[in-house]
């Protein structure tokens, strides 16, 4: 009860700006730039309180060297993404970043598609989740707005978890409603449960207001639309643009 009261008098909402685009833009001709930690640094500039990355199996965008350079240089608090295996878990024991979120992840999926089978992978998840606290790591776990599944989440030993916001954002018109309100429902069972509740994948300039709006929520993160807004006002203007979205929905509601 009394994690639950320190949660209410919290109305903050921060948000972590995923940068993996930047090295897709990177790795497409294999040069040094666009700068990784350059980019860092615009961001934390601009306001956003964490930088977030995915560390893929096939290395398609973050490689190892910036995971190792990006923890040493930046200010703020790293969060980084990571699938459930030996290898990557061993690696964020290894450089220890402040955040691990555990995400699903396939070979050949262009983005990460939904959340993580927490029912279904229960003792991988909870053998990893167990070696990442050791090590002082907050673990976030990647999962759809289902009841049923953050049920399992106090179990697993995990104290945050990240709402796949991916059917709401793709949704329009009353379906986005509809999703807006399965969100709605699960980040309100979470918050009786004690449960941190952050949400991202597929929020934008336009459909993340109603997300932000949510009072539970404590951090956003996203990647690809402050990205792609970056190519026409710049990384650090593409943040700040964000991040006033957030705190406008986030005082409204105070």
């Amino acid at each position: 009860m009394q994690k639950t009261q320190r949660m209410q008098k919290n109305n903050t909402l921060e948000l972590g700006v995923n940068i993996d685009h930047i090295a897709t833009l990177r790795q497409a001709r294999g040069t040094s730039y666009p700068d990784l930690l350059e980019a860092a640094f615009l961001v934390e500039k601009a306001g956003a309180q964490a930088i977030t990355i995915h560390l893929r199996e096939d290395r398609r965008h973050i490689q190892d060297a910036d995971v190792y350079a990006i923890r040493k240089q930046i200010r703020g608090r790293m969060n980084l993404e990571l699938a459930v295996t030996d290898e990557m878990v061993n690696i964020a024991c290894d450089v220890l970043p402040d955040d691990a979120c555990i995400v699903p992840e396939k070979r050949e999926e262009l983005t990460t598609e939904g959340g993580l089978d927490v029912i279904g992978q229960f003792q991988r998840i909870q053998k990893a989740t167990a070696r990442l606290s050791e090590k002082n790591i907050r673990v976030s776990l990647f999962i759809e707005p289902n009841i049923e599944h953050i049920k399992r989440v106090p179990d697993i030993g995990a104290q945050i978890i990240e709402l796949h916001t991916g059917s709401y954002a793709n949704a329009q018109g009353d379906e986005q409603q509809r999703q807006l309100e399965i969100i709605q429902q699960a980040t309100a069972y979470a918050h009786t449960q004690g449960i941190q509740v952050n949400a991202g994948h597929g929020l934008d300039y336009e459909n993340t207001t109603a997300i932000a709006s949510i009072a539970e929520i404590r951090e956003l993160n996203i990647g690809h639309s402050i990205v792609s807004r970056a190519i026409f006002v710049g990384i650090e203007n593409a943040t700040r643009q964000m991040l006033e979205i957030m705190h406008k929905s986030r005082s409204s509601q105070a």
